[in-house]
């Protein structure tokens, strides 16, 4: 891996993998819905969208055209802390990729028949994502677990706040934070030392600088929330105080988290699905976010069964926080983690997200060795410190369904140790 800056200063990471022909290309921005003022909520996903309308150069289709002409990939993500555009080709066809993107990144129109048109496609997505609960309950707990800290607030945002953006809301919102500070280049595949000339031809003249504002660390606050919808199934989310991005307790809560929920040989998907079948997708994870972090468990299952599988994960819980994880789990989950890490590293767009996060949230990087030798290092008292920081209050809880009478008396701190 290879760090290094323009001259302008932006920052820009390299990872070169001669052995395979594709090329993936990210532009990383630090700024997703944490940072949009209450009146702009969604509007990080609504630029997202909208760079891809049309620029000085390139209409929408063009846009299209371009990569479907050359058999490539291009796409873009929005997050509560960062949005990044991104596309994969053929090495020889990189410089066609970097053109593209980056008249799309400085160029945009933001053509007012265009954003018209972009925030009905965008309510549509809103509408979606709101007959989907096994989605919609995610958020549900963030607001549960956070209040209303932006991090609670939806990524899409409101069809209220969407209908009322203007052209001039972007474009101010891409001043503010569309900054060379905030902005990393990440690229990973087969790549020569051209590279970085190409870099500077087209970034180069990015001058737009400015200083993010200090952003306030959330509450966890261990609420619980619930959404009235004609569903088959209850779907339900119990939120614990997580990690922040580059805890040294990382690979301790992936760990725990394998043991728990992140896979079929799990305690909670053995005892809820196989030894019962009570539900049939039923997980945890672990999110981070710059200053926290929250451990998940999801389950979805018949109003009828709702109260025993909520009694069997707490039970679960309890366990697990009293006695900890076995010696077994945690060698166990020790293999499964290096395996899913040296197989993730064989796509270069996995490699180029890694690149990318990393130096946009913490400005470091591992080598894999280094990343191998961590998990390695990981002690069952790694693992118990992570328990009792996930324990240490009352767990936060969303429901969607049809009926809210399982929670009537529910305890939210009896696994508070």
């Amino acid at each position: 891996m290879n760090k290094t800056q323009l001259k302008n200063g932006l920052r820009v990471v390299i990872e070169k993998i001669p052995t395979c022909r594709s090329v993936s290309f990210g532009i990383w921005v630090k700024t997703g819905s944490r940072n949009e003022r209450p009146e702009l909520g969604g509007i990080s996903h609504f630029i997202e969208h909208m760079l891809f309308k049309g620029t000085e150069r390139f209409s929408a289709k063009d846009i299209a055209e371009q990569f479907d002409a050359i058999g490539g990939n291009v796409n873009a993500f929005t997050s509560k802390e960062y949005t990044c555009y991104y596309a994969k080709v053929l090495d020889e066809h990189l410089p066609i990729a970097v053109d593209v993107l980056s008249d799309m990144f400085f160029r945009s129109l933001f053509d007012a028949e265009e954003l018209r048109k972009e925030k009905n496609v965008i309510v549509e997505e809103i509408s979606m994502y709101e007959d989907t609960p096994d989605d919609m309950v995610h958020d549900l707990v963030s607001q549960a677990a956070y209040g209303d800290h932006p991090l609670a607030l939806p990524i899409l945002g409101t069809e209220e706040k969407l209908r009322s953006m203007e052209p001039d809301d972007l474009c101010n919102y891409m001043r503010e934070q569309y900054t060379i500070e905030n902005t990393v280049i990440s690229v990973a595949g087969n790549i020569d030392e051209r590279i970085i000339d190409l870099l500077e031809k087209y970034f180069g003249d990015f001058a737009n600088r400015g200083q993010s504002k200090s952003l306030a660390a959330p509450e966890f606050l261990g609420d619980m929330k619930y959404f009235r919808k004609k569903t088959e199934q209850n779907h339900i989310c119990m939120s614990f105080p997580g990690l922040p991005v580059g805890s040294n307790l990382q690979y301790a809560m992936v760990l725990l988290n394998n043991a728990l929920g992140g896979g079929m040989s799990s305690r909670l998907f053995q005892e809820i699905r196989e030894k019962r079948g009570l539900a049939y997708s039923v997980y945890s994870y672990h999110s981070s976010q710059a200053d926290s972090g929250l451990f998940t468990v999801y389950a979805g299952t018949a109003p009828r069964q709702t109260k025993d599988v909520l009694e069997l994960t707490k039970e679960i819980l309890h366990d697990v926080s009293v006695h900890g994880i076995s010696e077994s789990e945690l060698s166990k989950g020790k293999e499964q983690l290096k395996g899913s890490l040296i197989l993730s590293l064989e796509s270069t767009g996995s490699r180029m997200n890694r690149l990318g996060k990393n130096e946009l949230m913490i400005g470091r990087h591992y080598t894999l060795d280094e990343m191998i030798a961590r998990i390695e290092a990981v002690t069952m008292d790694d693992v118990n410190q992570v328990l009792q920081g996930m324990f240490k209050e009352p767990f936060a809880l969303a429901m969607v369904g049809s009926s809210d009478r399982v929670l009537s008396g529910l305890r939210r701190d009896e696994l508070v140790v």
